[in-house]
């Protein structure tokens, strides 16, 4: 559906102000905005967002292709269509117009029929487009949402058989996501690391039950089992371009690495590990201790961080655990808030 007239803005550029009348008589119906120069078309067009723009060719100071060029290049005018309306006729004219972004070009002196059928067509061409770009936004907003909620419910579903309530991988989600900013990580990163962590343990799927609830320690064979859930998780997860499929499988590989390299499955240490796996392995361990499994009750928050200090440089990043206890209270409140249910 298009605008009325009396809806949609249109910017008339011109250094000569009988050229502006002539074209605000023109297109009376329209909402108006008018400038005089290049510096003051861009300036409306940034403040003002107009639905097409009507643009001089021969100013001073920054001529039309300039005026054209900057527009294009700033994100929010980028799309707005740009009609040359000039007496510079020449091919190589319009050529270079239609090369800078112009959707059209419209001689002087101009022929009221003409500017009104042209602008007319622009305007529902433009309309349609925005339509258009609304319509993919949104699909593709509700792909990206079924997604996340995939890879959520399969990180519950590994929760589900090595607790009751799952809500394990939503604490330590918001713990890496608390950790993530204050590292610097991008907002695109940290919230990948948000939506990716839950299926840190997606492996688990594939470890026996009687492993899993075992109440008692595991002995060397149940221990060397257990441990396969790390790379089972990274074949469950595959190997993807997806930005957030490719950093769950590197959660669900590298989460149990240490530091000192006495970690599994790879051994790797130190800044060999991706980061994503370092911070993850601080929020898993941390939730785990102080949550209740079947082999164990739930520990006193103080215990928790005793044993997260007193592993900082061995199994856990030094600079990760010192990030942790500068947020400790925010990640306390968090795990009491998000507590599970008795």
């Amino acid at each position: 559906m298009t605008k009325s007239a009396y809806q949609s803005t249109i910017l008339i550029v011109d250094d000569v102000p009988e050229n502006i009348t002539v074209l605000t008589n023109i297109l009376s119906d329209y909402n108006l905005k008018a400038a005089n120069n290049g510096a003051k078309a861009l300036e409306i067009a940034s403040r003002f967002r107009p639905d097409i723009i009507l643009l001089d060719i021969m100013m001073p100071d920054m001529d039309g292709y300039d005026v054209c060029k900057r527009l294009k290049r700033d994100l929010h005018t980028k799309n707005i269509p740009v009609i040359f309306v000039t007496a510079m006729d020449e091919i190589t004219d319009e050529a270079r117009g239609f090369e800078l972004g112009a959707v059209d070009y419209i001689t002087k002196p101009v022929s009221p029929p003409v500017v009104r059928a042209r602008v007319k067509t622009h305007l529902n061409l433009y309309d349609q487009n925005k339509a258009l770009e609304h319509l993919v936004h949104e699909r593709t907003k509700a792909l990206n949402q079924s997604r996340l909620e995939i890879i959520r419910r399969l990180g519950l579903a590994a929760e589900y058989k090595d607790n009751e309530t799952g809500m394990h991988v939503i604490r330590m989600s918001y713990y890496c996501k608390i950790m993530a900013t204050a590292v610097g990580m991008s907002a695109e990163e940290v919230e990948l690391i948000f939506n990716a962590s839950p299926m840190h343990d997606i492996g688990k799927i594939g470890i026996p039950d009687n492993i899993l609830s075992k109440p008692g320690k595991l002995d060397a064979q149940e221990r060397a089992i257990m441990e396969q859930h790390t790379e089972i998780g990274a074949r469950i997860i595959g190997e993807h371009d997806h930005p957030l499929l490719n950093m769950a499988r590197t959660v669900a590989l590298t989460h149990h690495e240490k530091w000192n390299g006495t970690g599994y499955p790879r051994g790797i240490k130190g800044e060999s590990i991706p980061l994503v796996g370092r911070i993850v392995a601080v929020a898993d361990v941390f939730d785990a201790l102080v949550s209740k499994r079947p082999y164990k009750k739930a520990w006193p928050f103080e215990k928790a961080v005793a044993v997260i200090k007193e592993e900082s440089g061995k199994h856990f990043d030094p600079g990760i655990v010192d990030v942790f206890m500068a947020h400790l209270n925010e990640i306390v409140e968090l795990a009491k808030f998000k507590a599970d249910p008795d």
